[in-house]
């Protein structure tokens, strides 16, 4: 590709290209003749470059991390992807304050709004438009309204298990990091292995929700039962004094 076909790929303009050049960002193109020809390892490193952009990176930063990551940059966008992918595949949905507050059902509170909103499940887009970011999450919500517990209440259980939930990630980090990502490291990131390393970090997704749920199901069924069983037994248990105190009066009062 030449510089202007290269602009006309990745959406960027030739002078944005020529200066990432000129900063050591984008290795230099191959001539022949007078022009300059780039290919798919041009293109796959400006889209890295605009995607941390949009994270937040400035080109210094991104200039060291390109740097010492090694491997291809399409490998590494790859690798960068599938690192931001979300961990479901849940589409957030877009809804009214009102709307929400009938689910609720009350009045739309700001301060349950705000509450929601920096525990990460609400995000404000302008006016009274609300984009509700785990549709799955509202709706257990809205379901524990319908059982008559309060909105307060239910998001003081939501930040219990968000709290609980950052502990069971951080395992499942700690475990990519420790048994997949510093071998690799320690290898010197061979660049045919980041395929492999992709994949593992792909795989580790449906994996570790797979794992929790079907552990928490087990603890769930533990927990009711004991905490039930403790119950019944005190009913028994009452029942059977009353039932002894009982049979204790009839006969004094047939003596």
């Amino acid at each position: 590709m030449t510089i202007d076909e290269l602009a006309q790929r990745t959406g960027m303009t030739v002078r944005n290209i020529r200066a990432h050049q000129s900063r050591g960002l984008l290795p230099p193109p191959e001539v022949v003749g007078r022009t300059g020809y780039y290919d798919e390892e041009h293109a796959a490193r400006l889209e890295l470059i605009k995607e941390m952009q949009g994270d937040g990176f400035n080109l210094g930063a991104i200039r060291r991390l390109l740097e010492g990551v090694g491997g291809s940059s399409s490998e590494v966008l790859g690798f960068a992807r599938a690192v931001r992918a979300p961990f479901e595949d849940e589409e957030p949905e877009i809804l009214g304050q009102d709307e929400i507050a009938k689910l609720w059902g009350g009045e739309a509170d700001p301060a349950l709004f705000k509450r929601a909103e920096r525990l990460g499940f609400l995000r404000p887009l302008g006016g009274d438009r609300v984009e509700v970011v785990s549709p799955r999450v509202f709706r257990a919500g809205a379901e524990l309204a319908e059982l008559g517990i309060p909105p307060q209440t239910a998001l003081d259980v939501a930040a219990k298990l968000r709290r609980q939930s950052k502990e069971v990630a951080k395992v499942f980090i700690e475990l990519f990091l420790e048994s997949v990502w510093k071998p690799f490291e320690r290898s010197g990131r061979p660049e045919e292995e980041w395929p492999l390393v992709r994949e593992k970090l792909e795989r580790l997704r449906p994996l570790a929700s797979e794992s929790l749920l079907a552990i928490f199901g087990l603890v769930m069924t533990e927990a009711t039962e004991k905490a039930f069983g403790r119950a019944l037994e005190r009913d028994l248990s009452r029942d059977s004094h009353r039932g002894r105190s009982r049979r204790r009066t009839s006969r004094g009062q047939r003596r």
